[in-house]
Parts: structure tokens; C-alpha cells; sequence
């Protein structure tokens, strides 16, 4: 009877990891301690990949502590057309607010870096993946003429999809709205720097994100109008394996530089420091 017998193994107890102690990779799909990547402003430790980052976060790795003060923050979208889809375009608005904890998918503000006084523009992709509506293209629009009044340089941030489809075209008129607010900044002396984060893309990248004085992209960002799929079913060729990447745009002479998101900062202090040696960039009268 012996045979029938169950032997009684030891139980192990199974240890519970916490959730969200381990964040995957998109670029190389590695599992990555979270606080690890964290400590290294959330770029991969294995691949240097550059994860998202909010507006805010944004603005506290690149803006001097304590210097920000923000611009046009009760700007708020409405809903001028009475869009739905599978929900209202209010209902979706009030979802973004909740996810992102911002008003819209744009902050702008005054702020100092390295010494330097500056206008930041910064897209959060959390809020409607960072689309332009009225709202953003009237932030945008005031905030380059606010620095050109107060001579402070430009510096934008994207992140983004491109024009709000649930604007219609009130959202494809913010394109020429900003790129008239820049061609009217770039008549001072004063220097507009744009900065393409993962991704932009759409009519955000058709305007205000290549036309800056020197453009500027973090690694593996991606940046382009149309999807690659859009673009392959168009033209009825396989696209290369890093099309629309940053370093692709770097050698086909579409952006300046691609500089790490640890080396942002003193890259711009540099450039500010190279048009002007003063603790202010200045401009010539209009």
C-alpha cells in the first residue's frame, strides 16, 4: 500500500513583487529596474533609449530651480464643432485632464537656464498625445510674441501626433497661426531653438518643430509627417529599418545635432552662450 502513497513536499511561499518595481524597454525589451531608470532622467541604462517624459518633468530637468513661471495656464479647449467619435471631444478633454494633470497639451512660460533668461514651449504627449488645437497654437502664438517683446530666446519641446482631428480645420489653421508668430520672431536677432522628443509627428513637425534656428533631437526619437506604413503603401517601396529615427533625419541633413537628454541642458547654456556672451541673449529694435 506503500505505493499509494503521497509524499508531502515542502511549500514554498512565492515572494509578491511589488507592481511597477520593473518597466520594459520599447527599444530593446529588456526589463529594467524602474528607479534605475529614473535616476538616469528615464533613459535605458541597456540601449540609451530616451522613454517619454511629461511637460513638467520636462521643465524641471531643463529650467534653472525655482526660475519657471508659467504663461497662459487658464487657456482652456472647447469644443467649437460638437465632435464625437466613440465619445464626446469634452469627455475626452476631461479624461486628459485627469490622466496628465494639465490643462492642455502644451505649458509655456518664462524661465532661466544656466543663467540665461528664455521661453520655454514644452508638448506633453499625456494630454490627447500631445495634438495641436486652438488652445496650444494660441499658447504657442503668445508666448513667441511675448519673448520677442521682452527679447528673450525661444526654445520649444515637442511631443506630439501632430494637428487635434476633433478641431478639424480650426486645428490645421493653428499651423500657419504659429509659423507666422516664428517668421515674425525671426525678424530680431533673437535665436528659436526646437527641440523633437519621441515622437513628433504630423502638423506639429510640418511647422513650428523645423523651423527652428538649429534643431535639436534626443536618441531614437521619432520625427516625421506621415506613419512609415502611410508612406510604404504610397510609394510601393520597403523603407529602411531606421527611417524617421533621429540619427536618420541627422544624416540626411533635416536636424542639427541629436544630443543625450543628460547633456540637453549645457548643450543649449552653450549655444545661448556662443550668440551671446551677456547673462541676456539680446535682439535689435524692430
Amino acid at each position: 500500500m506503500a505505493w499509494f502513497k503521497k509524499e508531502k513536499t515542502a511549500i514554498t511561499k512565492r515572494v509578491k513583487i511589488p507592481e511597477g518595481l520593473w518597466v520594459k524597454c520599447d527599444n530593446c525589451k529588456e526589463i529594467v529596474y524602474r528607479k534605475e531608470v529614473e535616476k538616469n532622467l528615464k533613459v535605458c541604462p541597456k540601449c540609451n533609449y530616451h522613454f517619454r517624459i511629461s511637460a513638467k518633468e520636462r521643465i524641471l530637468l531643463l529650467a534653472d530651480e525655482g526660475s519657471f513661471k508659467e504663461i497662459g495656464e487658464n487657456l482652456m479647449s472647447v469644443d467649437p464643432l460638437n465632435f464625437k467619435d466613440q465619445v464626446t471631444y469634452k469627455e475626452r478633454l476631461k479624461e486628459s485632464l485627469k490622466k496628465s494633470n494639465i490643462s492642455e497639451a502644451v505649458i509655456t512660460g518664462e524661465a532661466v537656464m544656466g543663467g540665461y533668461p528664455v521661453m520655454l514651449i514644452v508638448f506633453d504627449f499625456a494630454f490627447m498625445g500631445g495634438s495641436m488645437g486652438s488652445v496650444v497654437g494660441e499658447k504657442f502664438t503668445i508666448a513667441a510674441e511675448k519673448a520677442l517683446d521682452e527679447e528673450l530666446p525661444l526654445i520649444s519641446i515637442t511631443s506630439s501626433g501632430g494637428a487635434r482631428m476633433q478641431e478639424g480645420i480650426l486645428s490645421l489653421m493653428q499651423m500657419a497661426k504659429t509659423s507666422a508668430a516664428i517668421a515674425r520672431f525671426n525678424r530680431s536677432t533673437l535665436p528659436y531653438i526646437s527641440i523633437l522628443s519621441d515622437p513628433t509627428f504630423g502638423g506639429v513637425t510640418a511647422s513650428i518643430a523645423m523651423l527652428g534656428d538649429i534643431i535639436i533631437a534626443e536618441p531614437k526619437s521619432l520625427i516625421g509627417f506621415a506613419g512609415p506604413r502611410v508612406i510604404e503603401q504610397t510609394i510601393k517601396q520597403q523603407l529602411p529599418e531606421d527611417f524617421q529615427r533621429a540619427e536618420f533625419l541627422l544624416q540626411h541633413g533635416m536636424i542639427d545635432m541629436v544630443i543625450n537628454r543628460r547633456e540637453l541642458k549645457q548643450t543649449i547654456v552653450k549655444l545661448l552662450s556662443l550668440i551671446d556672451g551677456n547673462s541676456k541673449v539680446k535682439s535689435e529694435k524692430l
